[in-house]
């Protein structure tokens, strides 16, 4: 997934030295950056999309970009993942929380390419909650999703 060269996403912290806390890791980030991706092509349909989330979270995810798409949006602008915390229940399941700081990245017009660059506030700071499940090829895809603007966690 290339990401237009207006578009940056940081993971801090996102290698703890286990082999499989860091697979699982990886998957969860790049799950996100499929949404990202997703975004910027303008397709909720996309095949990264579908490679990264699947049950409840696809369809959560495809549901956002649809809106954003047919809002005529796009993204720009730089998002800061950080504090990643892991549990792995047992081989085929874990849970990722982490925070995004979205304070850099805003709407882009599509049509116009006008940004629309707007004052951070607390709901600029997400905690994401997610649920992966690793499928028959060793993805971790990410089954659940949810996301919460202005947790305490992730103020700064």
């Amino acid at each position: 997934m290339t990401l237009p060269n207006d578009v940056t996403e940081a993971f801090e912290s996102w290698k703890v030295g286990d082999a499989t806390k860091d697979a699982i890791l990886m998957d969860a980030g790049r799950a996100q950056t499929a949404v990202t991706y997703s975004v910027t092509k303008g397709d909720p349909e996309s095949a990264a999309l579908k490679f990264y989330q699947t049950g409840a979270a696809l369809a959560g995810s495809q549901d956002w970009v649809k809106e954003i798409v047919d809002a005529g949006f796009t993204y720009h602008g730089a998002v800061r993942y950080y504090a990643p915390n892991i549990a792995v229940f047992d081989a085929k399941s874990a849970g990722v929380s982490y925070c995004a700081d979205e304070s850099k990245a805003f709407n882009k017009n599509r049509k116009t390419n006008k940004v629309d660059e707007v004052a951070a506030t607390n709901d600029s700071y997400v905690l994401y909650s997610t649920r992966l499940e690793k499928n028959s090829n060793g993805v971790w895809q990410t089954t659940k999703l949810e996301s919460e603007r202005g947790n305490q966690k992730c103020l700064q």
